[in-house]
This record gives structure tokens, C-alpha cells and sequence, in this order.
């Protein structure tokens, strides 16, 4: 499995750890890359897709450890994807580097209530020769509002939002907004108004394994349900074939 981003950054926050972290499931023995049970690893499954988007998560400090996380699955289907760990006080230099680089057109994906009405974008527009660059808060709820609020070097971007209309199938941890969508959700709706329908079908499916697999650890069941592994060799199959 290709190591990317994520994996990177949690491997950096677990060395400078000054104490184990005792999130819910932490003892259990897991997979370093797709964390879940290793009797339900899913790293030899994983789609392959060609993107021109590129993603960057902010992500609140001990988010990069939860096994729930689903920021990681953006990372595994989409190449360009960066990742650093948010500070308030001194946010990354690299990360602030990427911002200025020419080559990207960034967004913040956020919900467009707690913006500026002339911040928020319709469309995806972008000036020649750029891609765009989705800047996900990757965090709880109120974490990714903290870090919303709280981050200058983002007020100089457009808002692109969206409006679930369907309720959340992330139900790995109780979400504490009406139809608040796990990260990979949110970013799949972005792929889809970006015009990347297939790649939106695959993070969709993808996290559905995820999620099902997670699930199934979690209840102490031997083996998932089958039926979003199926769907997902099915869709992978029938993009090939086309």
C-alpha cells in the first residue's frame, strides 16, 4: 500500500508523544496503515484512481491518532493529498508554503452559515493553469469550528460548502451536528460538484468499506459484511472495463 501523507504525519505525532493515547479501542492490535483490526485490513484492496484535485487536512492534534479518522481514506485514493497538524499560535511553514504555491487554487470546505456571504463560492471557477486545492478541517465538530475561526492564513480563501441530502452513513462516532458527514463524505459531495463523478462513486465506496470493516471490529465480529467490499470490486471492475 502507498504511504502517504497521513500515514506519515501519524507516524511523527505517535514519536512525539509524551504519553500513550487512550482513545476508545486503543489497545487493540491494528494495522499501522488502514488502522483497523489486522484480521480486517483492507490495504490489499484499495482502488486506484487518477485525479487533477488535490486535498490538504488540517487536522486538530489528536485526530491523526483515532482509528475512526476518515480523512486517511482521502489520502489513500487521492494522490495529491497533504496533511499537517494544525496549530493556532504557529502554524507550518510548509503548509503555509503550499498555500502561496501557484500551481494550486485553494478552498476551504466549510459550512457556508459561519462565512461572510461574499466568501462563499458557487462553483469551482479556477484561473488557467491552476488545480484545486480542498482544505478540509479535519477534526469533531467543534474542533474543525476552533480551527475555522482561529486561522488567519485561510480568511483569504473562498468557502465552498455543501448541503447534505442524505444523512451521514459515518456511524463510528455520535456526530453533534444534524447531518454532519464524516470527513471522506464531505470530501467525495466536493469531488462530485468538481465534476470527478467516478472518483466521488469510489471514496463513497471506499469509505462504506471502511466503515463496515471498522464496525465490525468494533462489535468483535470475525468478518464484515460483505456487501460494501462487493459493491466496491464491482465499481473498480466496471471502471476498467470502460
Amino acid at each position: 500500500m502507498r504511504i502517504h501523507a497521513v500515514h506519515t504525519l501519524y507516524e511523527e505525532r505517535l514519536a512525539r508523544s509524551t504519553r500513550p493515547f487512550k482513545a476508545r479501542g486503543s489497545k487493540v492490535e491494528r494495522c499501522r496503515q488502514c488502522m483497523l483490526r489486522k484480521h480486517l485490513c483492507i490495504c490489499s484492496i484499495k482502488p486506484m484512481i487518477k485525479s487533477t484535485a488535490a486535498f490538504l487536512l488540517v487536522m486538530f492534534d489528536d485526530e491523526i491518532l483515532k482509528p475512526s479518522n476518515t480523512g486517511r481514506l482521502i489520502a489513500d485514493l487521492f494522490e495529491d493529498t497533504f496533511a499537517y497538524i494544525w496549530s493556532r499560535t504557529e502554524p507550518n511553514q510548509d503548509m503555509l508554503t503550499l498555500l502561496d504555491d501557484p500551481q494550486w487554487q485553494p478552498y476551504v470546505v466549510f459550512p457556508a452559515e459561519y462565512a461572510e456571504p461574499e466568501r462563499v463560492a458557487e462553483h469551482i471557477e479556477l484561473e488557467d493553469g491552476k488545480r484545486p486545492l480542498f482544505i478540509m478541517l479535519d477534526g469533531s465538530w467543534s474542533e474543525a469550528k476552533k480551527m475555522f475561526r482561529r486561522s488567519p492564513y485561510l480568511d483569504r480563501f473562498p468557502i465552498l460548502s455543501i448541503n447534505p441530502d442524505k444523512p451521514s452513513r459515518y456511524r463510528m462516532r455520535e456526530a453533534s451536528k444534524e447531518n454532519q458527514l464524516g470527513t471522506a463524505e464531505v470530501a467525495a459531495r466536493i469531488i462530485d460538484l468538481f465534476g470527478e463523478g467516478n472518483n466521488a462513486d469510489m471514496l463513497d465506496l471506499w469509505f462504506d468499506v471502511f466503515r463496515e470493516s471498522y464496525m465490525t471490529g468494533k462489535m468483535n465480529r470475525l468478518l464484515p459484511d460483505e456487501s460494501a467490499i462487493k459493491r466496491l470490486e464491482s465499481h473498480v471492475a466496471d471502471t476498467v472495463a470502460i
